[in-house]
């Protein structure tokens, strides 16, 4: 994976884009987890939410080893 992404001239390290990333992603499961009521069966919600971060973080991470040049 690079180090570092050029963003319009700006230097951002490559762990701040996949977080980003992972975030959007993450937002988007809460949002499917929201609507299909699965989180009445969570017994604290930000964690839940902060260990599925982290796990979808980690598989993006993973997967930019083989993705990325």
């Amino acid at each position: 994976m690079q180090t570092e992404v050029n963003i319009l001239g700006v230097y951002l390290p490559g762990l701040l884009v996949l977080m980003l990333a992972a975030f959007a992603a993450a937002r988007l499961v809460w949002q499917a987890l929201s609507w299909t009521g699965i989180y009445s069966l969570v017994w604290h919600r930000s964690l839940f939410n902060l260990a599925l971060y982290v796990l979808i973080l980690g598989a993006m991470s993973s997967l930019s080893q083989w993705l990325l040049p």
